[in-house]
């Protein structure tokens, strides 16, 4: 989905927080964080920090929990509750990406957030929330409609593509194009 609105993939990568950042962080032997997905947007010089939550056998993200504050870090959302550790944990970002090539100084790092569940449906509150910080949401529903437009597309050699295409094939085949 990333992919086909013009950014490159990155998963699941770690961020090398050095000694003193964690006495920063005020957790002297946290394991090094990691990003679900970084997204490249070459042409905006801006990366995209995705933290996906799919919590599809639980009740969902919280927006009470989201929006809690914490000096230490705790908590599933760590990144969006603790503003000292978000903000040296994507200024480690960007100084790593920087030292292996994949970003300059002037590379824009932006929180954003991919929840396969909302509890209590309250994906609203959550994107304005979100808005509010100048951090990405997709909600439930906007997957949906990125699954969906990744279906309508042409055919491509490309896992995600064909993945969407086959979940999809029978509301495509019928005129119907809803996730059931």
């Amino acid at each position: 989905m990333l992919e086909a609105e013009g950014y490159w993939v990155r998963r699941s990568f770690k961020i090398n927080v050095t000694k003193e950042e964690k006495r920063q962080i005020g957790k002297h032997s946290i394991p090094r964080p990691e990003i679900d997905l970084l997204a490249f947007k070459f042409s905006a010089n801006e990366v995209l920090a995705l933290e996906a939550k799919s919590f599809l056998d639980s009740f969902g993200v919280n927006f009470e929990q989201l929006q809690e504050k914490h000096e230490v870090p705790k908590g599933r959302y760590k990144l969006f509750t603790s503003e000292n550790y978000r903000s040296i944990v994507l200024s480690r970002l960007l100084s790593d990406l920087v030292a292996c090539g994949m970003a300059d100084t002037n590379t824009k790092i932006i929180l954003g957030l991919a929840a396969g569940k909302i509890y209590q449906n309250r994906s609203d509150l959550i994107r304005e929330f979100m808005l509010d910080r100048n951090w990405v949401f997709w909600s439930p529903e906007d997957i949906k409609e990125k699954v969906e437009a990744l279906a309508k597309r042409g055919y491509e050699n490309d896992p995600a593509i064909i993945t969407a295409k086959i979940l999809m094939r029978q509301n495509i085949v019928s005129g119907q194009l809803e996730i059931k």
